[in-house]
């Protein structure tokens, strides 16, 4: 009778149950980590050099200007600039970054100054002093040069870091660019290049719904 018993309690068991909302919870969790993987590939997979032909303007993106100079990620990119610069002497060159709250000036002018103080010359750059996001930056970049005779379909090189090139080059599209070639700088600072590449895939979606 015992065996019986325990036969029909084993047999009735069916382990216990996951409630539905909780289901449901995990559900959006794993295809929201899907997505944010697939999203990271696209970040990762434009954080490289790619230059297309031989672009004659350049823009750099701008990030946080400090009291005492650029930050350093904003430092990556200018010398990552300069690097290329050092054999493209004669190169258009469109710093561009307004001035946030905390910033003791506009972005630009910093790193219009930073390029002159290590040998560019200043009259080949042109300040972009108004923008405060990417989508901006590339917009009111793009007036500028057209402002100053040049085409922005005859190809341009974008400087920035390179967990944020698939997103500028995205933007660049719809400013107006063509043949757009980037040069992907480091990230030196690793705190803050971990929380990029944890933010970039949000704001690549942020940019693509919204910045048009």
């Amino acid at each position: 009778m015992s065996d019986q018993k325990s036969k029909i309690e084993v047999s009735s068991y069916k382990g216990r149950r996951i409630p539905p909302v909780l289901k449901l919870f995990l559900t959006l969790a794993l295809l929201g980590l899907l997505v944010f993987g697939a999203l990271l590939g696209q970040v990762l997979g434009g954080a490289h050099d790619d230059i297309s032909g031989d672009p004659q303007v350049m823009v750099i993106l701008g990030c946080q200007l400090h009291d005492w100079g650029p930050s350093v990620m904003l430092q990556d990119r200018l010398d990552k600039a300069l690097e290329y610069l050092a054999s493209h002497p004669d190169m258009t060159v469109v710093v561009s970054g307004g001035q946030g709250e905390n910033e003791p000036a506009a972005e630009a002018q910093g790193m219009a100054d930073y390029l002159a103080d290590h040998g560019f010359a200043r009259e080949n750059i042109i300040l972009e002093t108004q923008s405060h996001n990417t989508h901006q930056n590339l917009v009111y970049s793009a007036k500028h040069l057209e402002e100053a005779g040049l085409d922005i379909k005859d190809g341009v090189v974008i400087v920035s870091n390179g967990f944020h090139l698939t997103r500028a080059k995205m933007l660049a599209g719809r400013a107006g660019y063509e043949n757009v070639s980037v040069l992907a700088a480091p990230s030196s600072h690793t705190p803050t290049r971990l929380k990029m590449y944890v933010r970039e895939p949000l704001a690549l979606v942020k940019s693509f719904v919204f910045d048009r």
